[in-house]
């Protein structure tokens, strides 16, 4: 938790510093030469006033957003599992049968994301359609207050179609804070140097192992933090191992399935409702928190002219774009990697957790297990930051590494139940496990955003990105009757084929092979009743060249004109041209 207070406290100096700065260029400071744009502050300078904090502020609102979406689960799950909690207090309603359509919803309906996800960010733009989709988050936590079909079910669909859209904007935001925050310190380098340049190419790569670092350490700390409900209130209702573990054979590597043997009835004593009320009211008042903090703390990823160039390239292009950049083979070279990012979450909760922690330690350890994976993972995440000294691969690779190591030790290792002097060695390979995550999660994040830096493209690739992980979970949910040693094998082979493939594609890098990227159409501006500024094209890249004058001029309607009509008059000079000192067309 110190480190999380460290890096909002520097954040904060830093933020006080540049906020003066920016307030006087806002005020009309610029230097003579700087390109300004309408809203009257330096282009450069008008947006990297905040920047800093959106280092800092971004894992805030999935921090609390996973403390309680995740953890309200979870405890719902354990509750709704037990037979005499069921046959009390909701009868013959079947709630097996809802909480099996429920994990369904989750883990089904986000397959088809790829689909709409990035027409929803276009439309929406980056951080609405993360408010959104906390939103829906929100909505999902909401239900349990009145456990129905109609509610639970319905909410858990609407939940997995907002998974892959909220991700793919979150690491689009990320990106692109950090590409901002870079420009705005190249430009203040550049002080009294004119004209001012653009940062070259690749510059903004330091930035951006800071940014996934800080952002990634809050989010693997709500892995710890999400268990708080299990700690504080469901373990006092619990049974011990020797009743849950009763009939339970066998653990890890010779376990079927999931809790083989489990017993049926997990609770001692029934928790009043009255206290489930007031748990499940503390939970939605996070996840309405989290809502507050995006749209409070969270500022946009574009401006507003970049915003209409990126939906002005035609909702059909939107829809066909994610499908054309498998052509780039740097994707299909990370493709492995993608898919073994959504195992290997995956399996630290039902594999280590429930497969060698719960089945042979008990059901009221199993918070402990994943409160270690989460503060070895918010730890480890600023490993991720020996990218600056070391080559890129290193981190990567490093991640791998580690959990191949700790694959090979599982393969071969199965606890006993109702043994716990093998506790300890449970802990440090969920800590580990959870270093390996970091390492894996920070670096791909890191990596996609130095190797697709344009801003059109972002959302395409984190979206593919996340895609291919909402596969990967899909699978694992198909699979979860399979033997362990079956589960172990299919990671194994996994991560051998990602590393591999990965340091191929570095290889084809090194020798400069040319990826083949789809064209990204030029945004169409002739939009009925909105005068286009050309000047401030966002989209122009160094290669275009120069544009003609700005606005076209729209061509009076056919026909006799109402009413007597001032001869020769022209259209009166726009705000923007008054501001740059013009008089617009003159009068005849």
């Amino acid at each position: 938790m110190a480190q999380h207070v460290t890096a909002l406290l520097w954040c904060s100096l830093e933020l006080s510093q540049i906020e003066r700065a920016g307030r006087g260029l806002a005020e009309g400071e610029a230097r003579p030469g700087t390109p300004r744009c309408p809203g009257g502050a330096a282009s450069g300078d008008a947006f990297g006033a905040g920047a800093p904090r959106e280092a800092c502020v971004p894992g805030c609102p999935l921090h609390a957003l996973r403390v309680a979406s995740p953890g309200l689960l979870q405890m719902q799950l354990i509750l709704h599992y037990d037979e005499t909690y069921r046959e009390v207090k909701y009868g013959n309603m079947g709630l097996p049968d809802i909480d099996s359509k429920m994990l369904m919803g989750i883990n089904v309906t986000p397959i088809a994301a790829l689909l709409y996800t990035p027409v929803l960010i276009r439309f929406f733009g980056t951080k609405w359609m993360m408010f959104l989709a906390v939103g829906i988050y929100a909505l999902f936590v909401s239900t349990n207050y009145w456990e129905r079909y109609y509610t639970l079910v319905p909410s858990a669909v609407a939940l997995g179609m907002a998974i892959v859209p909220l991700w793919a904007s979150m690491g689009n935001y990320i990106t692109r804070m950090a590409q901002k925050y870079h420009e705005y310190s190249h430009y203040k380098e550049q002080d009294g140097q004119e004209p001012r340049q653009r940062p070259p190419r690749g510059s903004h790569a330091p930035y951006l192992l800071v940014f996934q670092a800080i952002f990634y350490s809050f989010f693997h700390l709500s892995f710890a933090c999400a268990q708080l409900p299990m700690i504080y209130f469901l373990n006092h209702y619990l049974y011990d191992l020797n009743h849950t573990l009763y009939n339970v054979q066998s653990c890890g590597t010779n376990s079927h399935g999931i809790l083989s043997g489990f017993n049926k009835t997990v609770l001692r004593t029934l928790p009043r409702s009255r206290n489930l009320i007031v748990v499940e009211s503390v939970l939605m008042a996070v996840a309405f928190l989290a809502m507050l903090l995006v749209l409070g703390l969270c500022g946009a990823a574009y401006r507003p002219t970049e915003e209409i160039d990126l939906r002005s390239v035609g909702w059909g292009n939107i829809f066909q774009l994610p499908f054309k950049h498998v052509r780039d083979y740097r994707l299909r070279h990370l493709v492995p990697f993608f898919i073994y990012s959504g195992f290997e979450v995956l399996f630290a909760c039902t594999g280590i957790a429930l497969g060698y922690g719960v089945c042979s330690v008990g059901l009221e350890r199993l918070a402990y297990l994943l409160v270690a994976y989460g503060l070895g993972a918010s730890s480890a995440s600023f490993l991720g930051l020996l990218g600056l000294w070391l080559p890129r691969p290193v981190p990567l690779v490093a991640g791998a590494g580690v959990h191949l190591l700790l694959t090979f030790v599982l393969f071969f290792w199965a606890p006993m139940p109702r043994v716990l002097q093998h506790s300890w060695i449970l802990y440090v390979a969920a800590a580990l496990w959870g270093v390996g995550s970091a390492l894996n999660k920070t670096g791909l994040s890191t990596l996609l955003g130095i190797l697709y830096e344009d801003k059109e493209r972002q959302d395409f690739i984190f979206t593919i990105y996340h895609w291919w992980q909402a596969v990967a979970i899909f699978t694992v949910y198909l699979g979860s009757s399979l033997p362990m040693k079956a589960k172990l094998a299919v990671l194994l082979v996994t991560l051998v084929a990602a590393a591999v493939s990965y340091l191929r594609m570095e290889q084809k890098l090194r020798r400069g092979v040319a990826p083949r990227q789809p064209r990204i159409p030029r945004p169409q501006h002739k939009v009925r009743g909105y005068r286009y500024l050309e000047e401030d094209n966002s989209d122009e890249s160094d290669a275009e060249g120069e544009h003609g004058d700005g606005a076209e001029e729209e061509a009076p309607p056919a026909g006799p004109r109402p009413g007597p009509e001032p001869a020769g008059l022209g259209r009166r000079p726009c705000p923007y041209e008054q501001a740059l000192g013009g008089d617009g067309p003159e009068e005849q």
